[in-house]
């Protein structure tokens, strides 16, 4: 009974700021006529002086790639959830590269038009970046989903996966510019709707294995009720609720679906979801589909987007989370026997503080507070918050959204991905979110949102605050964006973002100043085989301390939306001008110390070598 009342009181809440919004803007500024989530946000006091983010996207080189997905009316759920995006230093030059996953048209899926391109750009290390997609021979040309990186056949170079609707791509690095697609021969083709996906080794055998999500089972020649056009008189279908789904629910014999009494398209809610799965690496290029046995093969049907590998309970084994949408997230406990634990409910990770699911997009790790242990940050619907869970130890997780300032402000964004990511080098853990909306008709309601929408970048002083305007007019520039990435690819000692947005070019936003308000470490690791360690290291932990602050980073692969950020681990040191301590702890193998001399530069840490010139 206490609990229902505190569940109807929050979701009162939740709706009373939506709809006020609607009359008056909750961040007013320049733009006060317009919704909060296209305003230009009032300057704040707790931004980081002096630094702030340029889009050189243009000026880069990137302008030329163009993201299609179905048609501007988005009349159907394949059209609406957009794409994922990478950092990655194909060539192994030091410098990031940038992949740029594309959609497609139901044209192209039915022959009858040609599929865009995905794009691979090749770093000039100059801040330009050239198109090298056919040469390398990545172009996907399928719908795409989701991008991850990870070194799976440990020969000291990324290879690239490719999640699509349709079959997924796996491009083997040949070590020359060019990749080749073994995912067929390799046993991980599929063939559904895959979306999310992430390297780790669970099993703790030194080679990567994958974990694929699945969202739904859309079929393209019976697909639900579109968002406009003719519809036959049938019943009509419900309202979507307003902190539903990423569509409006659907149900055979409908004749179209509506949010807020409009129609749009259809689904989730009512779709058969899509299974995931897990994919045990047979050290020979090949795979085997093990997702049942381990017990993560989504037996319940949800609707799988954002993954993550990372070892919550600091075990040394990778557990697991998927973000799902409309529908409980997984929380999967790795037993070290080749099974995992369902524990998303006795966690606390899978509804919100009310009990309530949400429509789960994004994933972000990270320890936001400094006590040593991942906490976990999830974008969802419009009309609904963000979540933030809190790792309180001992394997449970605790609501923190609101008392940390990420609950009021995030109402009326749809959000999609999200980084933690030290923005300023001050030592604390910054967060990231895109957004944008799926109904292109919210641009002709009163509702208080809108399709396009500006980024939210927090900052960390103890409390999440929102720093607006603080950091750039690129920030607050409307986009409907989906996956975001964050890395160096300047190498200049601060984290910059990349997003790939919805029927437009891409943004790459170049962090100016980070870098000289606090000193910084960026470190490239590589494991040792020999030692049960992968190769590029993915699922290492890296705590340094300096100035009295113990932080944590990890080679991480996939995260965010569908995306992959830079997988060499950084640190912001605020005003401190020497590493206290640096400790790694190595990927299935024991942690290690090293000496850092000096700060503000890049190395390489080989396990069982020790820090190697640069």
């Amino acid at each position: 009974m206490q609990h229902r009342a505190s569940f109807r009181l929050r979701h009162f809440t939740l709706l009373l700021v939506a709809c006020v919004s609607a009359l008056v803007p909750l961040t007013p500024g320049q733009n006060s006529h317009l919704p909060p989530t296209a305003q230009t946000p009032k300057p704040s006091a707790h931004a980081a002086a002096g630094v702030s983010f340029t889009e050189v996207t243009k000026a880069a080189g990137l302008g030329g790639f163009h993201f299609t997905s179905g048609t501007p009316a988005k009349d159907y759920i394949i059209e609406a959830p957009g794409a994922g995006c990478a950092f990655v230093d194909y060539d192994n030059d030091g410098w990031l590269d940038i992949y740029l996953v594309n959609g497609s048209t139901l044209e192209a899926l039915r022959g009858k038009a040609k599929a865009p391109r995905a794009a691979l750009y090749h770093n000039n290390r100059d801040g330009t970046f050239t198109d090298v997609t056919a040469q390398a021979g990545v172009a996907n040309e399928r719908w795409g989903q989701g991008v991850c990186i990870g070194d799976f056949d440990n020969d000291g170079w990324e290879d690239i996966y490719v999640t699509n609707f349709g079959k997924n791509r796996l491009y083997r690095n040949n070590h020359d510019g060019t990749f080749t697609d073994i995912a067929e021969k390799a046993g991980v083709a599929l063939g559904g709707w895959s979306t999310g996906c992430a390297f780790g080794d669970y099993d703790g055998d030194g080679r990567l294995d994958l974990f694929v999500a699945g969202y739904v089972d859309f079929d393209i020649d019976r697909p639900p009720p579109p968002a406009t056009g003719e519809a036959p008189a049938k019943k009509e279908a419900e309202p979507g609720q307003a902190s539903g789904s990423m569509g409006a629910s659907y149900a055979a014999g409908m004749s179209y679906c509506q949010y807020r009494g409009r129609r749009v398209m259809c689904g989730p809610r009512g779709l058969k979801g899509a299974p995931d799965h897990l994919f045990h690496n047979n050290g020979d290029g090949t795979f085997t589909d093990v997702s049942e046995k381990a017990g993560v093969a989504d037996k319940a049907g949800y609707y799988g987007f954002g993954v993550a590998w990372f070892d919550y309970d600091d075990d040394g084994r990778l557990d697991l989370i998927v973000a799902n949408d409309s529908t409980p997230n997984y929380l999967y406990h790795n037993r070290g026997d080749g099974t995992f634990e369902d524990v998303s409910y006795p966690s606390g990770a899978a509804l919100n503080e009310n009990g309530r699911e949400q429509a789960h997009m994004g994933v972000a790790i990270g320890d936001y507070d400094g006590d040593g242990r991942d906490d976990i940050h999830i974008t969802n619907f419009s009309d609904d918050s963000n979540v933030l869970y809190h790792n309180d130890g001992g394997g449970s997780f605790t609501e923190a959204t609101f008392q940390m300032g990420l609950g009021e402000v995030t109402l009326p964004f749809l959000g999609w991905g999200t980084n933690f990511f030290d923005y300023d080098n001050d030592g604390r853990l910054d967060l990231l979110v895109a957004n944008g909306h799926v109904y292109p008709a919210v641009d002709g309601a009163d509702w208080g949102t809108s399709y396009k929408q500006r980024l939210l970048l927090f900052r960390n002083q103890g409390k999440f605050y929102e720093v607006g305007s603080s950091a750039g007019e690129a920030l607050y520039l409307p986009r409907s964006a989906r996956g975001s990435a964050v890395g160096d690819f300047d190498n200049d000692g601060d984290l910059d973002l990349l997003l790939n947005n919805m029927d437009d070019p891409p943004t790459l936003l170049r962090n100016d100043g980070g870098h000289q308000a606090g000193h910084w470490l960026t470190i490239r690791l590589i494991g040792n085989l020999a030692r049960k360690c992968p190769r590029d290291a993915i699922g290492t932990a890296v705590f340094c301390t300096a100035n009295g602050r113990r932080m944590r980073d990890e080679v991480a692969s996939g995260r965010s939306f569908n995306s992959q950020s830079d997988l060499r681990v950084h640190f912001g040191l605020g005003p401190a001008t020497k590493v206290d301590k640096l400790e790694v702890r190595w990927a299935n193998g024991r942690a290690e110390e090293y000496q850092i001399k000096g700060v503000d530069q890049m190395m390489t840490i080989e396990q069982g070598k020790g820090i190697l010139k640069n």
